[in-house]
């Protein structure tokens, strides 16, 4: 149902649950598991990617028909949120690959990462409103933080489905890449994170979690202190005496 494989430095976790992908809390627990290994051994880069025709086709509704209870749903959805959460904490770059159809669950997930890669047939969707309900997994907050408040309302009252150039117009889909060889491309994309300076990388998404906090006066209240902490890592200092001693982009990084 999910597989997390481990090459050199990217980590690549893989959705495969035939034929739509869908949202059940097997395939919760074996998010949790795998979000439990990359915790406890990071990677330099995680890259999150589904097999089968979509990416997902949404949230198994059983899942929302088992619920007997205002209490009982406040319990399912704090879960379904920690995923999202836990993936966005992640100290490593993240990246979504979505090759075709991305509703729900799954397009919370991409949103939490940090960034999206898509093909020019992918399309997303937010499409609670056909059982009532609106996203729990901070979908809906996480497209306002890329594309604005009212590209977010009109995206979850709607329950349309927008393609990847719209996304990219919004800021939200990253990069598009052709659909021949797209998974191959992603996997390059992610894999040049992983053997880039991450410790940094991993600097600059504290950075801009205090921005998203507080704007620019809370990232100006930690930036140096989170920059100067780089100066004890051998990333930073081998890449510099590589630039003194070699010239600039000759420079390589372990992760340490």
């Amino acid at each position: 149902m999910t597989r997390l494989e481990r090459e050199a430095g990217l980590a690549v976790l893989t959705i495969d649950s035939p034929p739509l992908n869908l949202y059940t809390t097997a395939l919760q627990d074996q998010l949790h598991t795998a979000l439990e290994s990359l915790e406890a051994d990071p990677a330099r880069a995680l890259l999150i990617r589904a097999e089968g025709r979509v990416v997902s086709g949404g949230v198994d509704v059983a899942l929302f028909d088992a619920q007997d209870s205002v209490a009982a749903a406040k319990t399912l959805f704090d879960e379904l949120l920690t995923v999202t959460d836990r993936i966005a904490a992640l100290p490593c770059p993240t990246v979504f690959a979505a090759h075709r159809l991305c509703l729900t669950w799954a397009f919370e997930v991409a949103l939490a990462c940090d960034l999206l890669l898509a093909t020019t047939h992918a399309k997303f969707g937010l499409v609670e409103k056909v059982v009532g309900l609106t996203p729990t997994m901070g979908g809906t907050q996480r497209l306002a933080a890329r594309a604005g408040v009212a590209r977010a309302k009109e995206f979850v009252y709607t329950g349309d489905t927008y393609d990847a150039t719209t996304l990219e117009r919004w800021h939200v889909v990253n990069r598009i890449l052709p659909d021949s060889g797209f998974d191959t491309a992603a996997r390059a994309f992610a894999a040049d994170l992983a053997s880039g300076p991450t410790r940094a990388h991993a600097a600059t998404k504290k950075v801009l979690a205090h921005f998203e906090h507080g704007g620019v006066p809370e990232a100006n209240a930690h930036v140096t202190t989170i920059a100067a902490t780089l100066f004890a890592t051998e990333d930073l200092r081998g890449a510099v005496h590589s630039f003194l001693t070699d010239g600039p982009g000759k420079a390589t990084f372990t992760g340490r």
